[in-house]
Parts: structure tokens; C-alpha cells; sequence
């Protein structure tokens, strides 16, 4: 889904470059000149919520005005917008702008020549005009009203109707039990439309007639579209598309929609709109939808009303509370701007890249930066996009970055007594118990400080990657200096402790194990056999490159050669599956499912695996190997693994997929509960072994928030609004690597 104007400038508390505009079909992905992507505007979009209070008011229609100035009916009088912005949300509250308006029994409020105006229990009024515009009715329960042509307008009561034409009502008529659920004005035909929940009718002006034109069951709202040549009817199980001139149904109804329990259709900026009672979706040019769900978009999930904002806004009102969905144009560059601000003001934790966890409910103000078993991963796949920053742009500010997260992750290895162990995390004393895991952490040397042990092997490659990456690009000797002194003490202890990771206790930890008596006691199709095998020489040939010490090339080949690490590493991952029955309990854990944090693994190593290789024939099968990994990977769609493999194949990876990831993946990075399992315009497929879902990947706005570990196949998730991730790791690190390895371009 996607969002601006261009030039715009927004504030979201931080300062948004942007446009007002999405890609693709909506302009959300660009075209690629051969395999480099030119970084032009695309459309984004963000949403500013304001809610009602709980319980208060029943919302029924939003309109906003020339000026701007957007109102909401309830049942309880008029509302407004108070104090929102994005990731900020505001109120509705009474407004109180005209003194008389709190006395009037307002029934309805519309837009007309971009002004409001009012139904009451006794006249149609307005404030603009100089407040000229009343026209008196005697209707019994007035429901709504509809402006026709020169301040004509068509009241509807309970099952009455009456026209009123300059100031005057020139015919009356009935609509016997049927409730008017909607209405709508054509200005070409000067023809009113009507909608029931059986029957569409007409209302012309000329001859004052009332005429049935179409009928069915289940109405529930409509909308003129194609400059007034079809109806679009929604209904309770998906919609109709009706021709005005012939009055015949156009195709099927179209139930295969995110959610059919349609409540509000609407035309806005020529684009089909829905609203549902399970939120709201826009209609894309291929037919398919921008789903509206969750309090990533929306306040309530019900939908009451869809109507154009300023702009190119649009205002979505639901059972809880209004939504502004805010469109502008901006570039990926403007796009990594703002993921680097919020990244440096939220999620920065001695160093290391951090969540945001505890909030209540989306607030961001009311979080703590939070402790993980990754803090060494999550940062160094930060500082690599650091990195891949300072190459590319030689900004002093990247390279300072890079010097305090470089700082953190040189900690974690001497904060431990343990020569060469990096610990997970390290903490101030006192917290063990509000910290994740508390049976991990351990007592520095130091009395402020305690260290997290049990450190697994995603921490070690994760290391090897970055320290890499940093001693190769980033040219300040002492950094680069740092980078090689730390991929050194990783692998003498790796090395001297025979394949293992030691901990505190002088045992291996769970996870942190290479030697071929564990990696060869997995059978070929457990996948833990390649990935060990691939992580381990891809961190040997790091450290050799830049070490130069020999021991490190001779036991790379001497686990490729005598204990089978290549064969191991060549395994076609369409080979890799479940553990036959009777292996060993934990080879068959291993291989329940597709570890998607082995593919994580598996990327990350890719960088000192090829690009590091120890002569050009490794080098080519490696390249066949992480082309065989990337092809088994590409239905997701995953922005890291298609840049990744542009290392290696520059000319012949998925360019425009990598580039709709980073277009598409949202801007408020809460996790809020999300659900797409209900939905009936996806196609389901048999539970399998890989864990996809669908037979084609959602976009990243319209699933959970996940890092590049996660399936991004899973449906639902029910954060609640209770944490935000970091930028770090799932954007900027795709897209600074993109940019250095020259398929994003400079905006």
C-alpha cells in the first residue's frame, strides 16, 4: 500500500520529506533500467488516527471542507479532529466552533461545493454562504440528506421523501416499509439515486418521478462510478457492478474481496474504495486490493464511512474513531532519512539495535528499549548498513554511528572473562529479573554490569558478517583495525576450542557448535548439516582475508576436504526436508519446518563466503549454491535475500521485488495486531513443509511486522500495539546494501 505530494514537507513529530503518492499498478513499484532500480518518487502512505471516546458516541458520517476543516457526526452532535499525527494518535472532540450548533438535532451532514451542510430534525442549513443557505421541512424523522443541482436538495425520512427546490418542497412521496440506506446525485443527468436494502431507485427532477430501476437483496451502500456510467452496489456478501444506461448487472458478484460484509462503497480520486466490518481495501488496477486492517490503519475495525480528505487524503470513519490515510510521493532515499532519525532517536541501547517494548497501546512515549538474545545480531546487521552507507555516501555521521555500535559489539566480548566469547548482551546489575531470560545473565567483573551467556551460532555468523563487511569498506584505520582485531578473537576461540563456542561453565553452548562429530550427525536433509557446514567456512575465509593467518585457510579446507563441509554445503535445498523416522529426537526438531532464521544465517554468511573465497573454483560453487538457496526462497519475496544475491548475480535477481519490499514495508513499525486468515481474496494452500500459506506473498504493510528471520508467509499476529521494531535491521540494511552494490540508485 503506499502514500505523498512531491516537495511536501510533513511533520510526524520528526520531519517527513516526502510528496503526497503507491507503486506498481498504484505507483508503488518503479520500472528497473536493466538491473539497477532508479530511485524516483513512489507512493506511501502513513495513517493519523484519532479516537473517539470509548462507549460515547455512535460516529455516523465525516466530511471535510474547502478550508480543510474535517467534522464527524454522532449521535451526539458534531465532533472534530484534535491533536494527531502519525504515530501519534489524537481525539475526536465536540466542536464547538459555531455556538448554535450544539442545539441543533443534527440527522446528517454532507458535503456540497465543498462546504458543509446540515440536516436537522426541521431544515437543511449551513454556516458557509454567510449562513444564507435554510430550506424548512416538515419530515417525520428525517434520516439524510442529498444536494442536488443549484441547492436542490432530496430529504429522506422514515419510509417519506420530499424535493425541495429553491427553498421550497415541490413533491413528496413514499417509500412504503423500505429504510433509504444511502443516495447519491448525477450532475450530467440531474438524476438523484437511492438505495434500499432491496431496490436502487431514481429520482428525476424534470418530471418529479420516482422509478425502480434495479433490485435484489442485501444492500447495504453504493457508489456512482465511472463518471456516473455504473452503480456500484455494495452488499452483505461482496458487490454488484450495475450499467446506469441499461440497468443490468455487469458481470458476477465479486465476493472474493479481503472481507465481503460490505458497509460503505465509495469513488475517490477514481479509485473503488470499500469499507467493511472487517476494515477497508482499495481497489488496485489489476483487480487485487490494499487492505485497510488493524490499528496500523485503522481505530475500529467496522467502517462507517469512506470519504476524500484534503488533498489526497482519505478519511475512513469506523465504530471506534476516524482514520486519515495520508498519500505522498516519495523517493527510497527520502524513505531511509526518516528509518535513520527514528532509528538514532528510539532504538539505540548502549550501542546496540534495540526494541522498543512495554508501550500501551501504540504509544511510543510510554516504552523502554528492550534487552534480546540478539543484541549482537540485530546490531551488527544495523551496523553493516552502516557500513554499506559510509562506502557509499562518506558521511561523518555514518562513521560515528558506526564507531558506537562497533564500541557495543566489542564490549560483548569483554565484558565476559572468556578470551574470544561474545557474550549475547550486558545489562546494569540490579534488572536480571525484569530482563528476557533471566537464568542466562551472569555477573560481570565489573560491579555495574552483568553479561548474558549461552551465546548461539546466528550471534557468531551475524559477527563474522559485519566485522567483515567494516574491515573491507570502512576506511578509518583504527575502525577497521577494531573490525579485524574482533573477527580474529572470535575464531582463535572457535578454532582453539575445537569447533565450539565455550561458555562460563567450560561446556559448549546449545547452539554454538561446528565440529563435524555434530554437523555429520545430521543426516543430508536436515538442514542444520549445509548451514553449519556454509557458517563456518564463510567465517575461516573472513578471518583469513584480513588476518592472513594461515591456520585459518588450513582448517577451512581441512572441514571442506577430509570431513566432507563442501558436499555438505552443495546440498540442493530442494533436498532439505524432514528427518526420516528413527533419526535421532534432534534431528527430527530441526526438521519439523523450513527454519526461516536459517535463512538469516545462511545470507548473512553468504557475504564472507563469496566474497572472500579462497581461489575462483570455490568461488563458482559457491555462487551455484546460494543461486540454488535464493530460488527456493524467491515466493517471499524477501527484500535482504533478493540484494543479497545480487552479490552474486548482479544481472538475474528479483530487482523489482526487492524494490516493492522496501516500498511497501510500512512506516509505523508498531506491532499491532494483524489478521489476514479471514480473507477471501487470497488463495490458501495445503499445510507443507516450507510453512507458506498463500500462493502468493501480502505485502509487508499488510502482515506483521517481522525481521528477516520470520516467515513472512504467517498471517496474524497479536502484538497489540505493545512494542516497535527497529528499522535497523529490516530496512536500512537492504537498502544501504543495495545501494552500495550498485542496483538502488541515488534519488
Amino acid at each position: 500500500m503506499k502514500k505523498l505530494v512531491l516537495g511536501c514537507f510533513i511533520s510526524l513529530g520528526l520531519a517527513l520529506l516526502g510528496s503526497c503518492g503507491k507503486g506498481s499498478e498504484d505507483g508503488v513499484r518503479q520500472e528497473s533500467e536493466g538491473s539497477v532500480h532508479v530511485d524516483s518518487p513512489f507512493m506511501q502512505e502513513i495513517s493519523v488516527k484519532y479516537y473517539a471516546d470509548e462507549g460515547a458516541a455512535v460516529l455516523k458520517k465525516v466530511g471535510v471542507d474547502r478550508n480543510g476543516t474535517v467534522q464527524v457526526l454522532s449521535d451526539q452532535g458534531l465532533l472534530r479532529p484534535h491533536d494527531g499525527q502519525f504515530l501519534y494518535p489524537g481525539s475526536l472532540i465536540e466542536d464547538r466552533t459555531y455556538l448554535p450548533m450544539k442545539d441543533k438535532k443534527l440527522r446528517d451532514l454532507t458535503v456540497y461545493q465543498n462546504q458543509f451542510v446540515y440536516l436537522d430534525d426541521r431544515s437543511v442549513l449551513s454556516n458557509a454562504w454567510a449562513g444564507s443557505l435554510f430550506v424548512k421541512h416538515a419530515l417525520s424523522n428525517p434520516t439524510m440528506v442529498q444536494p442536488g443541482k443549484d441547492f436542490s436538495f432530496l430529504i429522506a425520512g422514515e419510509g417519506s421523501l420530499g424535493y425541495f427546490a429553491d427553498s421550497t418542497q415541490v413533491w413528496s412521496g413514499s417509500l412504503g416499509t423500505e429504510m433509504t440506506l444511502a443516495m447519491d446525485f448525477d450532475s450530467q443527468k440531474n438524476l438523484f439515486y437511492l438505495l434500499t436494502p432491496t431496490k436502487v431507485l431514481t429520482f428525476a427532477t424534470d418530471s418529479n418521478s420516482l422509478n425502480e430501476v434495479f433490485s435484489g437483496a442485501g444492500f447495504t451502500s453504493f457508489a456512482l462510478a465511472n463518471g456516473g456510467q455504473q452503480l456500484v452496489i455494495g452488499t452483505n456478501d461482496g458487490y454488484l457492478q450495475v450499467d446506469t444506461g441499461s440497468w443490468k448487472q455487469v458481470g458476477e458478484r465479486n465476493s472474493r474481496l479481503p472481507w465481503p460484509e460490505l458497509t460503505a462503497v465509495a469513488e475517490i480520486q477514481g479509485r473503488l474504495w470499500f469499507g467493511s466490518t472487517r476494515g477497508a481495501f482499495m481497489q488496485k488496477e489489476d483487480g487485487k486490493f490494499n487492505y485497510y486492517y488493524g490499528e496500523r490503519w485503522l481505530p475500529g475495525d467496522r467502517v462507517a464511512q469512506l470519504a476524500p480528505g484534503k488533498g489526497k487524503d482519505v478519511l475512513i470513519l469506523t465504530d471506534k474513531g476516524l482514520a486519515k490515510l495520508e498519500f505522498f510521493e516519495h523517493t527510497l532515499h527520502q524513505k531511509a532519512e526518516y528509518f535513520d532519525r527514528q532509528m538514532r532517536e528510539r532504538h539505540m541501547r548502549y550501542g546496540f539495535n534495540a526494541t522498543l517494548v512495554g508501550m500501551e497501546k501504540g504509544n511510543i512515549n510510554s516504552g523502554r528499549l528492550g534487552d534480546s538474545d540478539n543484541d549482537g545480531l540485530w546490531t551488527s546487521m544495523y551496523l553493516g548498513g552502516e557500513a554499506f552507507r559510509y562506502a557509499v555516501t562518506g558521511e561523518e555521521e555514518a562513521l560515528q554511528n558506526i564507531r558506537e555500535s562497533l564500541d557495543a559489539m566489542e564490549r560483548l566480548y569483554t565484558i565476559n572473562p572468556i578470551e574470544g566469547f561474545p557474550s549475547r548482551s550486558f545489562s546494569r546489575r540490579g534488572y536480571i529479573d525484569q530482563l528476557s531470560d533471566p537464568d542466562r545473565w551472569q555477573h560481570a567483573s565489573h560491579p555495574e554490569w552483568d553479561w548474558k551467556a549461552t551465546t548461539s551460532s546466528d550471534e557468531a555468523i551475524g559477527h563474522a558478517f559485519v566485522f567483515g563487511v567494516i574491515a573491507e569498506l570502512v576506511d578509518d584505520p583504527a575502525v577497521k583495525a577494531q573490525a579485524i582485531r574482533l573477527i580474529d578473537a572470535l575464531m582463535q576461540h572457535i578454532v582453539e576450542n575445537n569447533w565450539y563456542l565455550i561458555d562460563y561453565d567450560g561446556k559448549p553452548t546449545l547452539w554454538g557448535k561446528w565440529h563435524p562429530d555434530y554437523v555429520n550427525n545430521f543426516p543430508r536433509m536436515v538442514g542444520d548439516r549445509k548451514l553449519n557446514s556454509s557458517n563456518i567456512i564463510a567465517m575461516l575465509q573472513t578471518a583469513y582475508h584480513f588476518t592472513q593467518k594461515e591456520i585459518y585457510k588450513t582448517k577451512a579446507f581441512e572441514l571442506m576436504n577430509d570431513h566432507g563441509y563442501l558436499e555438505n554445503m552443495m546440498v540442493p535445498m530442494e533436498q532439505i526436508g524432514k528427518a526420516e523416522e528413527g533419526t535421532d529426537e534432534w534431528a527430527e526438531m530441526l526438521s519439523e519446518s523450513w527454519n526461516h532464521s536459517d535463512d538469516e544465517m545462511y545470507f548473512l554468511g553468504y557475504w564472507g563466503l563469496y566474497r572472500y573465497a579462497f581461489n575462483d573454483t570455490l568461488k563458482a560453487k559457491y555462487r551455484e549454491s546460494i543461486i540454488d538457496h535464493w530460488e527456493a526462497e524467491r515466493p517471499e519475496k524477501e527484500g535482504l535475500w533478493n540484494i543479497f544475491t545480487a552479490l552474486v548475480a548482479p544481472d538475474n535477481f528479483d530487482l523489482e521485488e526487492a524494490v516493492w519490499y522496501l516500498q511497501e514495508y510500512p512506516m509505523d513499525l508498531i506491532n499491532w495486531s494483524v489478521q489476514n486468515s479471514h480473507r477471501k481474496d487470497v488463495t490458501p494452500i495445503a499445510e507443507n513443509f516450507r510453512r507458506q500459506t498463500l500462493t502468493e506473498v501480502l505485502p509487508p504493510d499488510e502482515l506483521p511486522i517481522r525481521r528477516h528471520n520470520a516467515n513472512r508467509f504467517g498471517l496474524d499476529a497479536s502484538g497489540m500495539g505493545r512494542s516497535e521494531n527497529s528499522p535497523g535491521d529490516i530496512w536500512l540494511l537492504p537498502y544501504w546494501m543495495g545501494r552500495y552494490l550498485g542496483v538502488i540508485s541515488a534519488p
